[in-house]
């Protein structure tokens, strides 16, 4: 059995899930509120936050913000498609778009387009020169499809977790 076998939900306990949950409400706890809203001692709690971190189950902390107060109001959705689908032409895009800002998400997908981009831009003319710099410029980007959001319903981070509603 190697390491990939392992259910890595297995490794956690009740204790673990309570820290999660209440992690990924509010990551900006100090260690004793922490303590306190999950039934568990500072020092215990701080072992386990600890033990999550170095086993990558909190791969980061971040502060959300709010896109429209910092002036980056236009969320736009963008499925790209590529002439040249070779593995090497795939990282060769993908390593050209994840360093633009705009750019908050990149999914390589399958059946359908190559790419799923979701993109926090300030205005129209932001998502044009994006656009032209990162698609229209490239010779191996076949189609391109925008849809731009009027109204975001949900936006959440949270992953839900055994046990919990």
């Amino acid at each position: 059995m190697t390491e990939s076998d392992i259910d890595p939900l297995s490794a956690l306990d009740d204790l673990d899930l309570r820290i999660l949950d209440a992690m990924q409400n509010d990551s900006s706890l100090t260690n004793q509120e922490l303590a306190k809203k999950v039934h568990a001692s500072p020092p215990t709690c701080f072992r386990r936050v600890k033990r999550l971190r170095s086993l990558g189950y909190i791969a980061r902390e971040v502060a959300i913000l709010a896109p429209e107060k910092l002036g980056a109001g236009l969320s736009a959705i963008v499925e790209i498609t590529l002439d040249v689908q070779t593995a090497e032409e795939l990282d060769s895009f993908e390593a050209a778009i994840i360093s633009d800002p705009a750019v908050q998400q990149v999914y390589r997908v399958s059946t359908g387009p190559d790419f799923i981009l979701i993109l926090q831009l300030p205005d129209m003319p932001s998502y044009n020169a994006l656009a032209h710099r990162l698609f229209t410029s490239k010779k191996n980007v076949r189609n391109v499809r925008t849809f731009f959001a009027v109204q975001r319903s949900k936006f959440e981070t949270r992953l839900p977790l055994p046990g919990r509603a």
